[in-house]
């Protein structure tokens, strides 16, 4: 249990910084499902197309801290690459 003022105030200010990171994480989240439901259904164009809007929210993932850079950019290596593979 936190003693100090500054150490309480410090779990209210982690207590919000989570609850924000977790709206953006999901978020993030949610944009990848869209890209993968398309790529699942064989339709390039709804995959190409949700591809396009995911990729800029994964980035904004990396600035804000959510993601590492190296792992945002597997994930839209690995959805680029299934996409060509069904456009192919």
């Amino acid at each position: 249990m936190a003693n100090s003022l500054q150490a309480k105030k410090r779990i209210r200010i982690n207590a919000r910084k989570a609850a924000v990171n977790k709206v953006r994480r999901s978020r993030v989240r949610t944009f990848i499902k869209k890209v993968e439901a398309a790529l699942e259904q064989g339709d390039a164009e709804a995959a190409k197309l949700a591809l396009k809007a995911a990729e800029p929210e994964i980035m904004r993932g990396v600035s804000k801290g959510i993601l590492h850079k190296n792992t945002a950019s597997r994930k839209i290596s690995r959805m680029n690459k299934r996409l060509k593979a069904i456009v192919a």
